[in-house]
């Protein structure tokens, strides 16, 4: 039985609305709209049972915490942890983010760019903060998912912790520090299979409709584009769990509902471009969302058709099991290594989907524009963990539902690193839940 882990940042505190460092300060309390937003993430939680519910001490986090808490039936004892601290920042604590980037010119652009090598001289001594909050994020972890095994838990703590704790769950590497983004009051969530270090599927990140923000915001500066990768709507085939692979099968009812659901989700979203799969089920999920966009004109590309299957496509998983047992298990615990019979393999989706993408990059690079990208589960599976710093055989830790969308930004055009601003976002397909309750289906 999987653990569940949701994961939330805390509220905007008093040096987020002053744009001052924060670190392990601990003079910093919550803001009127933090505490606003954090009962919004109580109300969001409420309906849920949850298990064991730890905090950073840190009074900020400790507020949204207790805050949260005061909305959930039967709650667990908060239980405050000092391995949930935020990033130890002693030198540029209390100063504002543009008297650091001054003041420390260097540092700060390293600290940017390689912050698994940025270093403070503390007391004499180097301190590699992000190093160190990575090594925290993976001690709470061996504790928390052994004392909890098959239970819901709630963390709520800060952005640079909290984003070391995902990275560390999925395999990303400390140097990917700023490729994930965590808003105020955001929630993200995580299902272990098993004790740390076992598969550990990231369900959704960075999730903020339950504030009333449907996507994350564009931070400045930002010269390059953003693009929303959306995977289809429901087929027939989804729905009973057959391998479609590239058999060209239509959206069912359901699926055009959820396509209508996520232009609704999108329509106050600027859209400057669009690009598809060639296949029905990707270009109908696009046009139905292209609805409320007038003028936005649909490309499409066969480089960002499913995985093909094989001799899989049309096969039901029972009957998979049947006939390959041996390659069945091999795809779903070591996908990577798996030849499917006379069709593809990870490597080549992978080549394809990430080659398609950096065209529809390089190609609106230097210009701030939205655009929408809408393919398939296993092609956005392989993009996004290409854009995480991961390989293929990580394509079971990223989880894309029917219709969800994921917000992927280039801060500094295609030449500098995309920044994940939201993963799987599916609140707008079950009525606000922040579970994803799409169908399981198959690829």
């Amino acid at each position: 039985m999987a653990t569940r882990v949701i994961i939330v940042r805390h509220g905007q505190s008093t040096y987020n609305a002053e744009r001052k460092i924060q670190g392990r300060c601990d003079k910093s309390v919550l803001t009127d709209k933090g505490i606003s937003d954090a009962q919004q993430v109580g109300e969001a939680l409420s309906g849920l049972k949850i298990d064991a519910f730890y905090c950073s001490p840190l009074q900020r986090a400790k507020q949204t915490a207790e805050t949260i808490h005061s909305y959930l039936s039967n709650p667990p004892t908060l239980e405050p942890s000092e391995q949930l601290m935020e990033i130890d920042l002693p030198l540029w604590e209390e100063m504002k983010k543009d008297e650091v980037m001054a003041k420390f010119a260097d540092d700060y652009q390293q600290w940017k760019t390689e912050p698994q090598d940025f270093k403070m001289l503390v007391e004499g001594k180097e301190h590699y903060p992000v190093r160190a909050l990575y090594q925290q994020a993976q001690e709470f972890w061996q504790r928390a998912i052994a004392n909890n095994r098959g239970k819901t838990i709630l963390i709520t703590a800060h952005n640079g912790i909290n984003r070391c704790l995902i990275m560390s769950a999925i395999g990303m590497s400390v140097d990917r520090y700023h490729s994930i983004q965590q808003s105020n009051c955001c929630i993200s969530i995580l299902n272990f299979t098993g004790n740390f270090g076992e598969p550990v599927q990231l369900e959704s990140l960075n999730q903020t409709s339950h504030l009333g923000i449907a996507i994350p915001s564009v931070r400045p500066p930002h010269s390059g584009p953003r693009l929303l990768l959306v995977r289809h709507g429901e087929t027939n085939w989804n729905k009973e769990s057959r391998f479609q692979g590239i058999r060209d099968i239509p959206l069912n009812d359901n699926g055009r509902s959820q396509g209508r659901k996520a232009a609704n989700f999108l329509k106050d979203v600027a859209i400057d471009f669009a690009v598809s799969s060639s296949m029905m089920r990707p270009k109908e999920t696009a046009e139905i969302i292209l609805e409320q966009h007038q003028g936005v004109e649909l490309s499409t590309t066969s480089e960002l058709i499913e995985i093909c299957h094989g001799l899989w496509e049309g096969m039901l998983e029972k009957e998979i099991q049947a006939e390959y047992a041996d390659l069945l298990q091999q795809w779903k615990d070591k996908p990577e290594t798996v030849q499917m019979p006379e069709g593809e393999n990870l490597q080549q989706v992978w080549d394809r989907g990430v080659s398609a993408w950096n065209k529809i990059v390089t190609e609106h690079s230097d210009t701030p524009k939205t655009g929408l990208v809408v393919a398939h589960d296993a092609i956005n599976k392989v993009i996004i963990c290409y854009l995480l710093g991961l390989k293929p055989d990580n394509f079971w830790n990223i989880k894309q539902g029917n219709c969800c969308v994921s917000v992927i930004d280039y801060p500094q055009g295609a030449s500098g690193q995309p920044v994940l601003q939201a993963i799987n976002l599916t609140a707008h397909l079950s009525d606000g839940s922040i579970i994803d309750k799409t169908a399981a289906g198959a690829l």
